[in-house]
């Protein structure tokens, strides 16, 4: 039986999208294309491999059993292609990027413009999220994240300086209900949390004591995943917060938060960029580690 390696790479696409459309749409192809595609394998294997419904697809039992035995050597294979494809040396073609929705310095613009400014013929693609998840399945080139976060078996180059999380409110709120004394005492203050989805409990805000780490589970009277928000919140006076001092300092400067617990705040590796290892990689990548790269000192 002959088997068409880019029908296989294909039903991969599928596999990973459970989705024609969309995996029609990373491809750029038409959707028609990828269902004949899936059919013509289907019928060559004499087997179903997706169940079909009118908004996604789904693998049948033959279908997750190839692809669990075909999906890493596919993506051997894509590797392979996209290095050999790169030793021309031209920094070129699109960077994938997932970044952490708290890495300040890296989304505040002026690194990523001026990136492009310098290498006009790479298309950055930046998903912001704080989801896990792992970036070579997914088929991304980099992530950012905060360096306690990311797995011992990747390449991580330092993008920021250390880090700081702190509670801040508004001063109209300070002077409504006074600031806690200690973290315990956060219990009994109105709060604005943070999770990255439904389900999921609230974040423990981290501090720490006399060299030891301790959190608390504070019971937020509002909870969301999005930073701005939770910020607005606080300027409005409607709680205390909690996040990275680097996200606040603008709004400590101009007076519309102020710092609290500081003593129980203490410092901690900042954020990383991070890729798999490997000995060759493809210029635009390596172009990209040497632009955002902390300086020495820095």
């Amino acid at each position: 039986m002959n088997i068409d390696l880019n029908a296989l790479s294909i039903f991969c696409m599928v596999a990973n999208e459970r989705n024609f459309r969309a995996a029609a749409d990373r491809l750029g192809v038409t959707r028609s294309a990828i269902s004949q595609t899936i059919r013509k394998l289907e019928e060559g294997m004499g087997i179903a491999l997706v169940q079909r419904t009118t908004r996604s697809v789904s693998l049948t039992e033959a279908g997750q059993q190839l692809y669990a035995q075909v999906s890493p050597s596919i993506a051997n294979l894509m590797q392979a292609a996209l290095a050999t494809s790169s030793l021309g040396g031209a920094v070129r073609g699109q960077l994938r990027l997932a970044v952490s929705t708290i890495a300040e310095r890296f989304l505040s613009g002026p690194l990523l413009a001026s990136f492009a400014e310098a290498y006009p013929d790479v298309q950055l693609d930046i998903i912001v999220t704080d989801e896990e998840f792992d970036i070579v399945t997914e088929q991304y080139d980099a992530g950012v994240r905060l360096g306690e976060l990311i797995a011992q078996d990747m390449i991580a180059v330092p993008v920021s300086v250390e880090q700081r999380q702190l509670p801040v409110c508004s001063p109209a709120y300070r002077d409504r209900h006074g600031v806690p004394s200690h973290p315990a005492d956060l219990i009994g203050h109105k709060c604005i949390g943070w999770r990255p989805r439904p389900g999921v409990a609230p974040y423990r805000w981290e501090f720490a004591e006399n060299d030891r780490e301790f959190a608390v589970a504070v019971q937020p009277e509002f909870t969301t995943n999005d930073m701005q928000l939770m910020i607005k919140l606080a300027c409005a006076g409607a709680g205390i917060t909690f996040g990275m001092e680097e996200t606040f300092r603008p709004y400590i400067e101009r007076g519309q938060l102020v710092p609290m617990l500081e003593d129980y705040c203490h410092s901690f590796a900042g954020f990383y960029l991070y890729y798999p290892s490997r000995r060759n990689l493809a210029p635009k990548l390596r172009a990209f580690i040497d632009h955002v790269r902390l300086p020495r000192g820095g």
